[in-house]
């Protein structure tokens, strides 16, 4: 029991297991308020225009926050940072961090103001398809949500300080925060403000979590924050090199929102619906693909940093294994159980049936590529740990870039539910690109790979969804009478024993190695990532 509690201390030093832990346990707990804020706003205001407006909204304080920031300050700045911590440079890690919060700080503010007065002209040429009441609407919540980039920025820079200390704590509960305001806002202000209550809980959401969250983190170890502007240090030269890459290319896991929310604005509540559906399969993404990723960073730089390159290869090879085998067999109960998931979690108040039917549609052929968003973040680490962003960015900018046709094409073709297919599209390729990007240059070998026990958990993981699909369709004649709620229940108790059963009697016949695994907190053939530690921390820091 003390061990357990020990790692819930903000000052507490995780390893790559307890980090990939706690994080996946933080991230859980935040995608379940996260549930509660979709449910709440399914329920308050259901899928129709307001609805499509909130979510759009989001478009351009995204954009913002990926063009200024482009994901750098937790994903460049933490091998830098990590770089000089293990140099025992802490000074020169501390000018860094002041001189990277300070300027891009006010590159931020400059950059919210410039959006703020140019968002109707955004709002009026991103949806075409909204009338003038829902763009007059998108332009105010836009213009509430646009400061809250300012904090994520900084509370994001700081976080990537919290992990390169390896302290995850305070980090992995500031979404929870977020997610939690954001419901306190609508609870509280929704009478008043409607649905802008919302957006002003976002802003809040962001000020108290992912910014002072981390803060107080920060505070406790003392980083030695002071206020610079000097732009010729060399380690703030090194991370704008870095960076640009990231700010200037457009990565398909960014734009996939922003291009079906644009296709979708034609049809009344149809951002909604793809964003009920989006959000909810989201929650896989979550812990298996984003928690894992954003704990083995800071090792997979280490390891890099330390040239055990063969290490290196190894642990990122392990890590896309496990993710993407475990994301096969969740995508076989997710497929299956689509229709009463989305039944359960969203259809009440405004959200009607019809809202349902649509909504489970969408969140079907997006459960279909969970393995590829989860393995892609892994291989994309993988780049930013060696200290190359610009390769996987000028790669995922063409297939980015490559793929709107795609969307357009099934778009008009098979209407909204071709966004679906569309993404699904695009997603593979971007894995595809980065997995080869990485064998060519002698990084991260496909050869060595463990095909065999993918295929195995991609065999069982068929036959699994098939079965539970099936055995869903064959009692729902005998439940529907029962009231909606109970069938729900029931067809997805009987979907999840079908499967559950189904997919531990494939890999017992396929003699599968994935849950040992998945349990195995030792690999014996890692040595300790640092003098001192256990083979238990690369081992396990593997695992999703």
């Amino acid at each position: 029991m003390n061990r357990l509690l020990r790692l819930f201390r903000p000052s507490h030093q995780h390893t790559a297991y307890s980090a990939t832990l706690l994080l996946m346990s933080a991230v859980m707990l935040s995608r379940v308020i996260g549930y509660v804020r979709e449910a709440y706003i399914a329920y308050a205001f259901g899928a129709g225009p307001q609805t499509d407006a909130y979510v759009a909204a989001f478009t351009l304080p995204d954009w913002l926050n990926y063009v200024v920031a482009g994901g750098a300050a937790s994903i460049t700045f933490i091998s830098i940072y990590t770089r000089f911590l293990a140099e025992r440079r802490d000074a020169d890690a501390q000018k860094t961090f002041s001189v990277v919060i300070t300027v891009m700080t006010a590159v931020m503010i400059v950059g919210t103001i410039l959006t703020e007065i140019f968002t109707p002209q955004f709002v009026r040429w991103m949806f075409q398809g909204f009338s003038s009441a829902q763009v007059d609407l998108t332009v105010h919540l836009t213009r509430i949500l646009l400061p809250a980039q300012i904090f994520f920025y900084v509370g994001g820079v700081v976080s990537a300080v919290l992990l390169s200390h390896r302290l995850f704590l305070l980090p992995a509960f500031g979404p929870l925060l977020y997610n939690t305001i954001i419901i306190l806002g609508g609870v509280i202000g929704g009478k008043h403000f409607g649905i802008a209550a919302l957006a002003y809980g976002a802003l809040a959401g962001a000020v108290v979590g992912p910014f002072l969250a981390s803060v107080i983190g920060a505070a406790r170890i003392g980083t030695g924050y002071r206020p610079s502007f000097d732009v010729t240090n060399p380690a703030f030269r090194e991370w704008v090199k870095l960076s640009i890459p990231l700010m200037l290319g457009v990565s398909l896991v960014t734009a996939d929102d922003w291009i079906l929310r644009h296709y979708a604005s034609g049809g009344v509540g149809d951002i909604a619906r793809l964003n009920y559906a989006k959000r909810l399969f989201a929650v896989p993404i979550a812990v298996l693909g984003q928690a894992t990723g954003q704990a083995s960073l800071p090792f997979f730089a280490r390891l890099f940093n330390e040239r055990r390159l063969a290490e290196f290869a190894t642990t990122v090879n392990d890590s896309v294994y496990r993710v993407s085998a475990a994301s096969f067999l969740a995508t076989g109960w997710m497929m299956a159980a689509a229709f009463p998931l989305i039944d359960l979690v969203y259809r009440r108040g405004q959200f009607l049936v019809s809202d349902t039917q649509t909504t489970a549609i969408y969140f079907f052929w997006f459960s279909l590529s969970l393995a590829l968003w989860s393995a892609q973040g892994l291989y994309a680490r993988a780049f930013y740990a060696a200290g190359n962003t610009l390769t996987p960015m000028l790669a995922v900018t063409v297939i980015t870039a490559a793929s709107l046709p795609v969307y357009s094409l099934l778009f008009h073709r098979y209407g909204v539910v071709g966004l679906a297919f569309a993404s699904d599209i695009g997603i593979g390729a971007n894995l595809l690109a980065l997995a080869v990007l990485l064998h060519y240059r002698k990084l991260v070998s496909l050869g060595t790979l463990r095909w065999g026990e993918l295929g195995k958990s991609a065999v069982t993981a068929v036959v699994a969804g098939v079965l539970s699909l099936e055995v869903a369709r064959g009692i729902t004649p005998f439940i529907s009478g029962r009231g909606s709620r109970v069938a729900d229940v029931l067809q997805l108790g009987l979907i999840s024993v079908t499967w559950a059963a189904a997919t531990a009697l494939g890999l017992w016949l396929l003699r599968s190695q994935l849950p040992n695994d998945l349990r195995r907190r030792k690999a014996a053939a890692y040595p300790a990532v640092a003098e001192g530690e256990s083979k238990e921390i690369l081992g396990a820091g593997t695992q999703p």
